[in-house]
């Protein structure tokens, strides 16, 4: 691998004849196989070298080293020049060290890995989501996002408090301080009261806190329908795929993805997750397992979008062991996150220079539902579209629909007012 990416000799021998080459090696054909640019596998060669001597890895085999270690050593790295450094430059050096050595040190399995900080009754919190998974069936991202929100609450009464103490007073006080001192939503506090209220509802079951303490919790009342799905015109939709018209790998890749959420009002992880053979071109069909239900829906592959993911498969995703569609655009390749995609129609939006109260994935979805009202679809067959089990899901969407409103007021009633 060596003598592929270096030409002089000198260059050549100080790799071969330094430290833990075989490592270096073996990490070298790691990053190649993940089809990284000679450019770049040659910056790595480069500084797995130093970070080899600057760490006196081969003085140590086997040794886990902690991060704080490391960054000292990118530190002296990035200050070892006796003139004074200017900082971008300071700076470059020291994150690059960093950045190599992690990635590096990981690969081999030598970065000691930081103990995660005790929470509070971390046990009973890892049991319930376990419950969660086994009894409910719920996705891992909400398991997660409810645990991790209990947790956070808990940590909030103070270490000193276990399960058994915690009283009703206690659950209300806290709640009523989020939406008054920490400008917390009614919303979002409801929501946090719905997860409480799951995790006291099993504790009592487990014997851990007082009995009735989850039928207690009240959250803020909301009322139904009380705001407005906001999202893009279809108008700015339209203008927002116009910005990936180009030729750029990441337009073509970026203009499938906007036209899957525009048009199917898919979720972020929806699209993160389809994969190769959810595509059907034959039958021209689209396979997508729902995040939340993990119902699998089928829809018909309009033309244009289809075209659209075919030009990214043919021109642009590169070739991978993943079987997801959409991957990173940079070695190494990987599947997209949410929050990348979150990011990209972020970025896009904001160049449009739309005014929107959110500005990710979501707003797309929005966008599709209030669209498919205006072409005159039923709620049912929006719910259906959008993949809602829960009639009034939907049904918050009337509202939007203001001219149709109008029509109705403006019914002729024969002089009965």
């Amino acid at each position: 691998m060596f003598e592929q990416l270096f030409e002089r000799p000198r260059a050549l021998a100080r790799q071969c004849n330094g430290p833990l080459a075989e490592e270096r090696r073996r990490y070298l054909a790691h990053c190649a196989h993940q089809q990284m640019a000679p450019r770049t596998l040659r910056g790595i060669a480069i500084y797995t070298l130093v970070i080899a001597q600057a760490l006196r890895l081969a003085d140590r085999p086997g040794e886990l080293l902690t991060r704080a270690e490391i960054e000292q050593q990118a530190d002296h790295w990035a200050d070892r020049r006796p003139r004074p450094p200017r900082m971008k430059g300071r700076q470059l050096s020291r994150t690059r060290f960093l950045r190599y050595a992690l990635r590096w040190l990981r690969f081999l399995g030598r970065l000691q890995r930081p103990a995660p900080p005790p929470g509070a009754c971390a046990d009973r919190v890892a049991a319930f989501a376990e419950a969660l998974r086994r009894d409910k069936g719920l996705a891992p991202r909400t398991i997660t996002d409810r645990c991790l929100a209990v947790q956070q609450f808990l940590q909030r009464l103070g270490p000193n408090h276990g399960l058994r103490d915690v009283s009703v007073a206690q659950i209300d006080q806290a709640l009523v301080e989020l939406v008054t001192q920490g400008g917390y939503a009614r919303t979002t506090v409801r929501l946090l009261a719905g997860d409480l209220r799951s995790f006291f509802d099993y504790a009592e079951a487990q014997g851990w806190c007082r009995p009735g303490l989850a039928t207690a919790i009240k959250a803020p009342r909301v009322f139904a329908h009380e705001t407005l799905p906001a999202g893009p015109s279809w108008d700015d939709v339209r203008r927002l795929i116009a910005t990936a018209d180009g030729d750029r790998p990441a337009d073509i890749r970026d203009r499938a993805l906007l036209m899957l959420l525009a048009v199917y009002g898919l979720r972020a992880g929806e699209v993160g997750r389809l994969r190769l053979e959810d595509f059907d071109w034959g039958h021209e069909l689209l396979t997508v397992t729902r995040g939340k239900t993990r119902h699998v829906q089928t829809y018909p592959l309009a033309r244009p979008v289809g075209e659209a993911v075919l030009r990214y498969l043919k021109e642009v995703r590169p070739r991978s062991a993943h079987r997801e569609v959409f991957l990173t655009c940079r070695a190494p390749f990987r599947p997209l996150r949410s929050n990348v995609l979150g990011q990209v129609v972020r970025l896009r939006l904001h160049a449009l220079g739309a005014v929107l109260p959110h500005y990710g994935t979501h707003a797309l979805r929005h966008a599709c539902a209030t669209h498919l009202l205006e072409q005159g679809l039923t709620l049912k067959e929006i719910g259906d579209h959008l993949g809602h089990r829960q009639p009034d899901t939907t049904r918050i969407y009337a509202k939007v629909d203001l001219a149709g409103l109008r029509r109705v007021a403006d019914f002729d009633l024969g002089g009965l007012l």
